[in-house]
């Protein structure tokens, strides 16, 4: 569905059930022989169109390069008070960058504290608009360690949380991967990137402000910047506005949680992976019974 075609060991992995090599084989070469799936290249894809293998190809030359700026704004982050896991999601987490990709953050933090560096980050951010790298720190998704769980559970999500790339915090994500264990019921043959991230001392920033806002005060902070943030974005979406990308804005956010509104973009994908997998049954009981 997003004009991304996968290698023969890609599609393996990335299979609900587990089948023996010769059985997977000889289901996909009936595929292609029944014109649903399509060789392009040293891929497979729904389309035969060999401009989708080159477009990947490029994609991920890029993104293997905006990796290492990545895992540096990464380390930037992971500085941040009371922030203890940092990884790369979205389609860069897949390998693949556009020309203009945003790079997404996936971010981890202590209990209770999440509105306190999220504030810190985002005010962080607003410099960044005065360089025009605004799209180097894309931070919105945002959990604590008392709510490691990804509430919902469907194949969208299981992807995403499979494919994150985990830059710092090593013992954070091999919690949260724990915790998220139901994602292997979707993708059984897949191995999550567990021992990918690293765990650094705390830098200067870290050191400081953290006992400083480590009491009372911190507390009233995070609940004042997370009623005003929420507001906010409640008034956003009543007033219809967009992001600088153009997408509406449909934020969602508890005292655990900051994140994108499934409701805006998840459910218009699952609706429409649904449709396109009926479809395609159709087309493979017509090629059966020609």
């Amino acid at each position: 569905m997003f004009n991304y075609p996968l290698r023969k060991e890609e599609l393996i992995v990335f299979l609900d059930t587990r089948y023996e090599r010769m059985v997977f084989e000889d289901a996909l070469y009936s595929l292609c022989d029944a014109g649903i799936i399509h060789a392009v290249d040293e891929f497979y894809s729904l389309q035969k169109n060999i401009f989708l293998a080159e477009r990947r190809k490029k994609g991920n030359e890029r993104a293997a390069k905006k990796l290492k700026t990545a895992k540096k704004i990464a380390r930037l982050l992971y500085g941040f008070p009371f922030v203890t896991g940092v990884a790369v999601s979205g389609s860069l987490s897949k390998n693949y960058a556009d020309k203009d990709s945003d790079i997404d953050f996936f971010i981890i933090t202590k209990p209770n504290r999440l509105w306190l560096a999220r504030t810190f980050m985002h005010l962080f951010k607003k410099i960044s608009f005065l360089a025009g790298k605004e799209h180097w720190l894309c931070m919105n998704y945002y959990i604590d360690e008392s709510a490691l769980e990804i509430k919902e559970k469907n194949i969208f999500t299981a992807i995403e949380v499979i494919t994150l790339h985990p830059f710092y915090g090593n013992s954070t994500f091999k919690k949260f991967f724990t915790v998220n264990k139901w994602s292997k019921s979707f993708f059984p043959a897949f191995f999550p990137r567990i021992n990918a991230a690293n765990d650094i001392r705390k830098g200067i920033v870290k050191s400081l402000l953290e006992p400083v806002f480590d009491n009372r005060m911190g507390d009233w902070l995070n609940r004042m910047f997370m009623t005003i943030t929420i507001k906010r974005w409640k008034k956003k979406a009543d007033d219809h506005q967009r992001s600088y990308s153009g997408e509406l804005m449909g934020l969602d956010g508890n005292e655990h949680y900051a994140k994108p509104d499934p409701s805006n973009f998840q459910q218009k994908i699952l609706l429409r992976l649904e449709s396109e997998t009926e479809a395609m049954m159709l087309r493979w009981e017509s090629a059966n019974s020609a």
